[in-house]
């Protein structure tokens, strides 16, 4: 009887493994989704206001393609880095992570100068609707990459200090999950801009 019982719960195993993540990955992919559901309630908020009318017909600057191309560019620089950490190739990680932050300044700087374009081709942040909603998804995904510039910082002061290595991955990883998702919230906000301006 007892060897009977002894078998029966032996064969009854747990069937599903225990999902863990870092409290920080985890407050992080939280925090990416409140700026996804932002981002996608404003686009939307975009194509209904559209549709009333009374909406403004311009070209988006070229700059906005160039700055496009300059943060897809640091997004590349980024994963030199994280592969570059994994493997414990320090001037690697150190060259790539300051060429990643130089890229994300250029950034900026470039919607800056979209912003002073728009400006130029009459295209106003009051006035408008289509000009106040540009102004709006644009300045708000550079403030959100103001973050990560200075996530990025961080993580180009701790490398500096050797504190980013293959046995110490959780903020680097972080790091690179956090910019490849702003980057490719820009190229979906891009080709967003420029197929309903």
């Amino acid at each position: 009887m007892d060897k009977s019982i002894n078998i029966q719960q032996r064969d009854i195993k747990p069937s599903l493994k225990t999902l863990s993540m870092h409290p920080l990955k985890f407050a992080l992919w939280l925090f990416i989704v409140s700026i996804v559901m932002m981002f996608a309630a404003l686009t939307s908020a975009y194509i209904v206001r559209q549709a009333e009318g009374d909406w403004l017909i311009y070209d988006l600057p070229t700059i906005f393609l160039i700055n496009t191309i300059i943060l897809v560019s640091s997004s590349i620089t980024m994963h030199i880095a994280y592969i570059a950490a994994k493997k414990d190739n320090f001037k690697t990680l150190k060259v790539a992570m300051v060429f990643t932050a130089l890229l994300a300044i250029a950034f900026l700087v470039g919607q800056f100068f979209a912003w002073g374009e728009l400006v130029n081709i009459e295209v106003y942040f009051v006035g408008n609707p289509a000009g106040s909603f540009l102004y709006v998804i644009s300045g708000l995904h550079a403030f959100h990459l103001i973050t990560g510039v200075i996530f990025i910082f961080i993580m180009l002061f701790s490398a500096f200090k050797f504190n980013v290595h293959s046995k110490n991955m959780v903020k680097m990883e972080m790091c690179t999950t956090y910019w490849h998702f702003l980057d490719g919230l820009w190229v979906y906000l891009y080709i967003f801009l420029l197929l309903n301006h």
